[in-house]
């Protein structure tokens, strides 16, 4: 297992469970909790036994959001990741200077990139990158416990971890709006009723029924369509047009229908018995995946 600090990794049965893990500080986030979560996507989609990654948090919250102990200097990412300034001689900024991106959006361009489907299990407060950070997760559960603020407004800064992108495309953009411009506390039947809750749990029953669904997920359906299906609905969002599906969809479908997953599930549903998928995510995927250009930082 890697040693994390600020984060536990436990697999077991093929779900992997990433815990923030900084209880002391109700798992305030910061620079190396931002490192250790990306390297564990990363993990993930190269371990082909991890078939669903589970995001929960240690003790009773889920994140308060940034730590904000380093006071004003909080949002200095040239200072906190040990890059060179972005500001030049003249005064001016350099935008596309690495040491001006966001540690949120870093992660969170991370999940959205991942091969594995993610449930988030909000058992908590989940605040500012706490909220944000499980916007591109696939499922999200929340304790009735569960409190959620898109507080940046009062802050003095903005919403960051691309939740501009994510947030209205979960709850629409009126109430998006709404959360973002008041940075109030969303309970967890606000949020729940805006959808973005999938479903509530008592604390206690809150894990389990999100294992129920990595369960679910894990025991019935091949590991390399998970992973197309994920990255087709997401990146499906921002399509112009349905030929633009169409054209993934019969690629998709052409693709995996001469493989050996296709056949097994075909037999296995004939033979009225559970399917042994054989194909795997880090050798398998289809010839024309990944079908789009990466954009880079600038």
């Amino acid at each position: 297992m890697p040693g994390y600090e600020a984060l536990l990794y436990e697999v077991e049965d093929g779900v992997l469970t990433l815990t923030l893990n900084r209880p002391d500080k109700l798992n305030a986030f910061n620079q190396q909790m931002a490192a250790e979560m990306i390297d564990a996507f990363d993990r993930s989609d190269a371990d082909d036994s991890i078939r669903a990654v589970i995001v929960t948090g240690a003790g009773r919250g889920f994140c308060a959001g940034a730590d904000l102990s380093g006071g004003a200097s909080t949002f200095n990412y040239a200072a906190s990741r040990g890059l060179d300034s972005p500001v030049r001689e003249d005064g001016s900024i350099d935008y596309a200077n690495e040491a001006v991106r966001d540690n949120g959006g870093r992660l969170t361009l991370r999940i959205y990139k991942s091969l594995k489907p993610v449930i988030a299990a909000i058992n908590g407060p989940a605040v500012g990158i706490g909220a944000t950070m499980t916007l591109p997760m696939d499922i999200r559960l929340g304790s009735t416990a569960a409190r959620l603020g898109f507080v940046f407004a009062r802050r003095g800064i903005v919403p960051e971890a691309a939740s501009s992108y994510f947030l209205p495309r979960v709850v629409g953009i009126n109430t998006a709006l709404e959360w973002c411009m008041t940075g109030r506390i969303v309970s967890a039947e606000e949020a729940h009723a805006g959808r973005l809750l999938r479903s509530l749990h008592a604390p206690e029953d809150l894990l389990p029924a999100a294992r129920a669904i990595a369960r679910e997920i894990a025991d019935n359906a091949a590991p390399v369509s998970v992973a197309l299906i994920r990255q087709m609905l997401w990146r499906g969002l921002g399509w112009d047009d349905p030929m633009e599906a169409h054209k993934i969809d019969s690629r998709g479908v052409y693709a995996r229908g001469r493989g050996a997953d296709s056949a097994e599930g075909v037999a296995s549903f004939l033979e009225k018995r559970p399917a042994a998928f054989p194909q795997k995510v880090s050798q398998d995927m289809p010839d024309f995946f990944p079908w789009w250009e990466e954009r880079p930082y600038s």
